[in-house]
């Protein structure tokens, strides 16, 4: 795999790859699998692959990436024809890290970081131990199924407060304060995941970050609150219960929504709807670095407290996870090149057209490229 500082590239095969994807330019093609280093200032993280790799990748885990992994592989696969990916999507984040830290999987998709135990496992997987690359970036959506409704704003409290099962009627007055009028009474049903979720982990990390006085609990992949709560596996199994419902909230990466409505987030005074644009600015402005400790690891949090009126506030930040170090070269040399793939500027493209994501800042793609680089 090949890092070209190039803004554009044309080779036939490229479109071909991006058509399949529903995109409209592609990746070079190249035999091939010398490398250069990435600089931060580049306009463009592109990449040239090496279309005479032969091999399966076995992967799975995040949900949330699911319609992006679909659009990456199809126009992966189209130009390294001789390569099958496998990526199960029904995992979950952790059943995906589950698997991984087994062995089963090359990489899990994973909306949450490894964990300080699940780092301290890896290291029996592969020394000096598993990595986390960010290469996906969406938000949690806060989805709702209320008759008559069709836009509404809530503030992080009530948020908080409705799925805390605080407030579980949908003339509460402050949910009337948010939109300044009150709605259609009616019981709120709250819908949460029931697996092990990084989706979970995001909406909790600023649940507990930003909302304390009125959710107790810590962040975590596993939903915390017990009691008249519809608990579903996978966001697709959030999204249709909520659909299904009458009085529903729930929340999911906003990619798999399909056409339910989704709530404006009160911040600052101001409601902030979910937006490529908006999540891009809150990773500008409030990611910062949490690194595990392994090399090339490029763990982040989000710092809350910079959240700001064009800002996003619920971010979801998805990741890679694999080895540093493979105990198979091929399969080392396979994951390279497709998370190489990933996490360039068309790589990023192909995610926003098919997933509605926002693609990663180039200064994160060049670190992406730098600790995919250093993997063997």
């Amino acid at each position: 795999m090949k890092i070209n500082r190039i803004a554009q590239v044309g080779a036939i095969a490229a479109i071909a790859a991006l058509a399949l994807a529903g995109c409209s330019s592609g990746p070079s093609s190249s035999g091939s699998t010398s490398s250069a280093s990435a600089s931060p200032t580049d306009s463009a993280v592109n990449v040239t692959l090496d279309t005479s790799l032969t091999g399966t990748i076995a992967a799975g885990g995040s949900s949330a990436q699911a319609n992006a992994q679909a659009a990456w592989t199809a126009a992966y696969t189209a130009s390294v024809k001789g390569v099958t990916v496998n990526y199960d999507k029904s995992q979950g984040s952790g059943g995906g890290v589950t698997n991984f830290l087994s062995g089963a999987y090359d990489f899990a998709g994973s909306d949450a970081p490894l964990s300080a135990d699940e780092t301290a496992k890896s290291k029996t997987l592969c020394a000096p131990g598993g990595i986390d690359i960010p290469i996906y970036l969406d938000g949690v959506s806060i989805i709702f199924n209320v008759p008559g409704v069709k836009t509404l704003k809530l503030s992080g409290a009530t948020i908080a407060n409705i799925f805390n099962l605080k407030i579980t009627d949908w003339s509460d007055p402050a949910i009337t304060k948010d939109n300044g009028t009150a709605l259609p009474a009616g019981p709120i049903t709250t819908v949460a995941r029931s697996d092990g979720s990084g989706t979970t982990a995001n909406f909790t990390n600023y649940l507990a970050a930003t909302q304390s006085a009125a959710w107790p609990y810590p962040a975590g992949k596993q939903w915390p609150v017990s009691g008249n709560v519809s608990l579903q596996k996978g966001g697709s199994g959030v999204v249709a219960t909520v659909k299904a419902g009458t009085g529903t909230i729930g929340y999911a990466d906003h990619s798999a929504i399909g056409d339910l409505s989704a709530a404006s987030i009160l911040q600052d005074g101001t409601a902030i709807a979910f937006s490529p644009e908006a999540v891009a600015k809150t990773y500008a402005v409030a990611a910062v670095t949490a690194s595990n400790g392994v090399p090339g690891d490029l763990s982040k949090k989000f710092d809350y407290s910079k959240l700001t009126a064009e800002t996003y506030p619920i971010p979801l930040l998805s990741y890679a996870v694999t080895c540093s170090t493979f105990k198979d070269a091929k399969q080392a040399t396979l994951t390279k090149s497709y998370l190489g793939y990933i996490a360039s500027t068309l790589g990023q493209q192909i995610s926003a057209k098919n997933a509605g994501s926002a693609p990663l800042p180039s200064e994160a793609l060049a670190e992406a490229q730098t600790s995919i680089g250093g993997i063997k």
